[in-house]
C-alpha cells in the first residue's frame, strides 16, 4: 500500500486534532465533518480497506471497533446513538485509501445514507 495522508497522520509527520491513541490506532476530528461528533478511526497498520483486510487482522479490526466506542463515550454521543461507518471503494466513497472508521454522532442520522 503506498502512503496515505492517514499513515502520515499516524507517523506523525502531519498534524491532526487527534483525540485517542494507543499502539494500534489513531483517532482524529474529520477536518469536512457532517455531524456534530465526527471522527476517524484509523489502524496504525496500513490495511488499503475492510475489503483487503487478512484474517490475521481480526484482532486488530476488532480493536479499531472498540476504539470507535471509547472515542463516542469520549465525545459524549455513547447514550444518544452514533454510528459507525467504513467505505469501501470509490463507489463505496473511499477516497483516502488506508481503512478508517467514521464515528458520528451528536445529531439525527437518517438513514438510508448517502
Amino acid at each position: 500500500m503506498s502512503e496515505t495522508i492517514f499513515s502520515k497522520i499516524a507517523a506523525g509527520e502531519i498534524p491532526a486534532d487527534i483525540i485517542y491513541e494507543d499502539e494500534l490506532a489513531v483517532a482524529f476530528r474529520d477536518i469536512d465533518p457532517k455531524a456534530p461528533a465526527h471522527i476517524l478511526v484509523i489502524p496504525r497498520q496500513p490495511i488499503t480497506s475492510l475489503a483487503s483486510a487478512d484474517p490475521a487482522d481480526q484482532a486488530l479490526l476488532g480493536h479499531c471497533l472498540q476504539v470507535c466506542a471509547k472515542v463516542a463515550k469520549q465525545e459524549g454521543v455513547e447514550e444518544s446513538g452514533y454510528r459507525v461507518v467504513t467505505n469501501i471503494g470509490k463507489d463505496g466513497g473511499q477516497s483516502v485509501f488506508h481503512l478508517h472508521f467514521h464515528v458520528l454522532g451528536g445529531r439525527t442520522l437518517k438513514w438510508p445514507p448517502g
